[in-house]
């Protein structure tokens, strides 16, 4: 069976009776909340920060904080005390994070999202995290990941979480591929987990595309497609193959005003990207699953690559026929042959 990177599709335009790109929503319901583009910075140290992440929330745009933070409990108070329209943060699954989880609901602060966030989700950790998550915060939405098959998007969705996130081993910093050799080509990665759906009469099952489009939209298990995304038209494709929601790295912290440290390289601006696995962001040579990459900067602000982005995907939702994000399930694509 062979196994697609964003790379290797071509998508195929579609009649389109849209009479001005600008017409076109890429909005989208994500577990119940609006918000203007399907698109989410990676939730890693050299992308994302307190101050961009208050900036996305009140502007209408999804974010996940990372956990690499001193102290997440009084950040997360830090966002209920300023009364942030969306409250999102990561963490993991060690004692610390059982303890946060408590500490959170004595302390009766508001939390919207919580992503767990560990290298290989499909896990017995996981399935207990989530279950101390839902107890003691059940009103929290939960993002439960990193995964890549559509068991695994199937097991995690009924420990409960409210959504999955799929990619391992595909992001540019990570190394999982190559010190492990476990990893799974994005394209086919997110197209085989989004067909996971839950049926009333049969509960969780792995459906056909065709399956999935007769089901009731609440039926579907949200995936979000991390990992790969090298330039804004792989956004279309993730959402062609069937994400919900797609997060981005390089994109984001290639950015003047990203966490990632500046620095020149033969006289041109570049940014410190570095993935969650590295030693940059462990401080320790243990379990380095990551390295560090000097990108170029591209010259732009969070708000202005936020802009790009939205141009970009409402005129890939005009060559894909439509006006909506679910315009896209209707594209087809061709397989390239590489050289």
């Amino acid at each position: 069976m062979k196994a697609l990177k964003y790379s290797d599709i071509s998508l195929v335009p579609n009649y389109s009776t849209c009479e001005t790109r600008a017409a076109c929503d890429p909005s989208v319901n994500f577990l119940g909340t609006k918000f203007l583009l399907p698109v989410i910075p990676a939730n890693m140290q050299s992308v994302i920060n307190l101050e961009i992440a208050s900036w996305m929330s009140s502007h209408g745009y999804f974010y996940i904080m990372h956990r690499f933070i001193e102290d997440i409990f009084e950040n997360i108070q830090k966002a209920n005390y300023e009364s942030w329209h969306t409250i999102s943060f990561s963490c993991g699954v060690k004692t610390e994070d059982i303890n946060l989880i408590k500490k959170i609901k004595e302390a009766k602060l508001k939390i919207d999202f919580l992503t767990i966030d560990i290298a290989h989700g499909h896990c017995l950790q996981m399935r207990k995290m989530i279950e101390h998550v839902k107890h003691f915060l059940p009103r929290t939405k939960i993002i439960a990941g990193n995964v890549s098959t559509p068991n695994a998007v199937a097991d995690l969705s009924s420990w409960g979480a409210d959504a999955v996130k799929v990619g391992i081993g595909q992001g540019s910093p990570c190394t999982t591929k190559d010190k492990t050799g476990f990893t799974m080509p994005m394209f086919s990665c997110v197209q085989q987990c989004s067909k996971v759906a839950f049926s009333r009469e049969d509960g969780f099952m792995l459906s056909s595309a065709s399956d999935i489009k007769d089901l009731d939209i609440p039926e579907k298990i949200p995936v979000i497609a991390d990992g790969g995304i090298k330039s804004n038209g792989d956004i279309a494709k993730a959402l062609v193959a069937g994400a919900t929601m797609v997060m981005a790295g390089n994109l984001f912290a290639a950015c003047t005003d990203s966490p990632a440290a500046d620095l020149a390289i033969d006289g041109y601006n570049h940014k410190a990207y570095f993935g969650s696995a590295s030693f940059e962001n462990k401080g320790v040579r243990k379990n380095i699953e990551g390295k560090l990459t000097n990108i170029p900067s591209n010259g732009l602000t969070y708000g202005e690559k936020i802009n790009e982005i939205t141009e970009d995907l409402q005129s890939s939702m005009s060559y894909a026929g439509g006006d909506s994000l679910s315009c896209f399930s209707n594209v087809t694509y061709y397989e390239q042959i590489q050289a």
